[in-house]
């Protein structure tokens, strides 16, 4: 929960700057990508909080892992993006996608542990 806060805050700090000092730095094409990033990292984040708010009360030991790979994913995907528009070397782009993967890949699993959990919970 305190990594989804962290992100939380970051993301509206970046926000912020985009919309108030980047704005005659960027290009239309690179305030968009940079609004994504930003906007995957706040939507994201709020759902890791969730899942931390989860593990504490389920006690679901598959829970702290999908977190894990949903925070590797918000890192690597919003990260990627601004590593590129902070003028990082091309072949970091790479990161950007594997973050993307991440998070669909955390959030199938989260889907498939709520089809366990309810299944267990069945009377």
């Amino acid at each position: 929960m305190l990594v989804a806060a962290l992100l939380i805050v970051c993301g509206i700090v970046i926000g912020a700057l985009a919309s108030h000092a980047l704005q005659a730095v960027l290009s239309a094409t690179q305030l968009h990508a940079l609004e994504t990033a930003v906007d995957y990292q706040l939507f994201n984040a709020l759902g890791l909080l969730v899942i931390g708010l989860l593990a504490l009360s389920n006690g679901d030991s598959w829970l702290p892992r999908i977190a894990a790979m949903l925070a590797a994913g918000i890192v690597c995907f919003s990260g990627g993006i601004y590593l590129m528009l902070g003028g990082a070397p091309r072949p970091l782009g790479f990161v950007t996608p594997v973050g993307g993967v991440l998070m669909i890949l955390a959030w199938a699993a989260l889907a498939w542990r709520f089809t366990k959990i309810s299944v267990m919970r069945r009377p």
